[in-house]
């Protein structure tokens, strides 16, 4: 186990001087947070003694009906029985991971592919082989040509892990055309699907998409989390899975946790019943396109030449890729200095690459912020480019283990 590329920041971008477009944190002071607090008082004072004590393994079931209504938007029907609440879509991946993956078993995942992710197939020894994506998501040809690959080694693959819809870190979506490609391709290699899905209600521009686990209920795990459209200090997710599969996770959930918190479970549990939460999900929507648009903007204004980087429709990433000659881990401490943080694109992958990308995130500082972190940071970004240029090119301490990086994603 190592620390996370982002956890590592956490002391340093905790500085108020400090602009941080490195964590994800959801922007939680757009909630009602006077009527959430009413809520919560009633709750305990109405149900205290429901609220205050153990709950099943699985989760609460008036929760898990809740839940099945919501993944409802993106076309997934669901029972109830089959959902299993989480401590966060982060334990929910833990536990998939637990049940299938042995010592050197192989995982697929996307390059770039989420950092917390990682970590977990790290843990648990897997073998992480990365297939690369492009502006419109993960590159079937490249899935297939991977698998038919493997398949040659005799190395039987586990499982695929993707965050089809506003990635991250990448920020692009899965088109339609190519999630059906993905489930198609998967099914013939007899491979499992984990689709990871916290930002689906978060889109900019249309309605949710359909998800995969819509259009195949008996291959695809569907993990979702209520930190990105609730909040993400009440640490509730959960996983969707096939019946057999949904038996396991409830056993291994009980050896790591007993059960998750009741009062988080009911908290979210009567915060969809008693409040306007899909108004609530279209005001974030506004607000993050809103950053989403200012960083852009920034990002067009005031970014060197070379410098390319995603659009997200949706979500709260974007991903930055620096001209030829810069590291983008090496740079960190100079662009600390200038009083901006990001995450190194290293830290999205399994196989050292990512040195000339990094994840800038627009979903908590405010725009007038998010503005001023660009600006410090496209400054960093030519004083490196001076100082690759005096050396002639590639400086020396940036030869030192660099990886040859995943495809541009532009």
């Amino acid at each position: 186990m190592v620390p996370s590329e982002i956890r590592a920041l956490f002391s340093v971008v905790s500085r108020p001087e400090i602009v941080s477009l490195a964590g994800g944190a959801p922007y939680v002071s757009a909630l009602p947070l006077d009527v959430i607090g009413d809520m919560l008082g009633e709750l305990v004072a109405g149900k205290g003694a429901e609220v205050l004590q153990y709950g099943p393994a699985q989760g609460d079931v008036h929760l898990r009906e809740r839940i099945c209504e919501v993944m409802a938007l993106e076309g997934v029907q669901a029972s109830a029985d089959d959902v299993v609440v989480t401590v966060g879509a982060q334990q929910a991946l833990d536990l998939v991971t637990k049940i299938f993956v042995d010592p050197g078993d192989v995982v697929l995942a996307e390059a770039p592919s989420y950092v917390g992710a990682l970590g977990t197939f790290a843990a648990y020894q897997a073998d992480v082989v990365h297939v690369p994506l492009d502006e419109a998501g993960l590159v079937p040809a490249a899935l297939r040509e991977t698998l038919e690959r493997l398949g040659k080694e005799g190395r039987r693959v586990k499982f695929l892990y993707t965050v089809p819809t506003f990635q991250n870190p990448a920020g692009v979506t899965l088109t339609t055309a190519r999630r059906a490609q993905i489930l198609e391709i998967c099914a013939a290699h007899d491979v499992l699907v984990i689709e990871d899905n916290p930002y689906g209600l978060l889109g900019f521009d249309h309605e949710p998409m359909r998800a995969l686990r819509a259009d195949d209920a008996d291959r695809v795990i569907y993990l979702g989390s209520f930190s990105k459209t609730i909040a993400s200090g009440l640490r509730v997710g959960w996983v969707l899975a096939p019946h057999a599969v949904r038996a396991k996770l409830v056993l291994a959930a009980e050896s790591a946790i007993l059960c998750p918190s009741n009062f988080s479970q009911l908290a979210v549990r009567e915060y969809l019943a008693t409040q306007p939460w899909q108004e609530q999900i279209k005001d974030f929507r506004e607000l993050y396109r809103e950053r989403r648009d200012t960083m852009l903007e920034a990002l067009d204004q005031l970014m060197p030449d070379g410098c390319t980087w995603t659009r997200p429709a949706g979500g709260f990433f974007v991903w930055l890729t620096l001209p030829e000659g810069l590291d983008s881990k090496a740079m960190a401490p100079r662009a600390i200095a200038e009083r901006v943080a990001y995450v190194p694109g290293t830290g999205f992958y399994a196989d050292g690459g990512g040195h000339r990308q990094m994840r800038l995130s627009y979903c908590f500082p405010e725009p007038h912020r998010i503005r001023e972190g660009v600006r410090r940071l496209a400054g960093v970004i030519e004083q490196e480019l001076r100082l690759r240029d005096t050396f002639g090119g590639i400086r020396p301490s940036d030869t030192d283990g660099v990886h040859t990086p995943g495809p541009d994603v532009v």
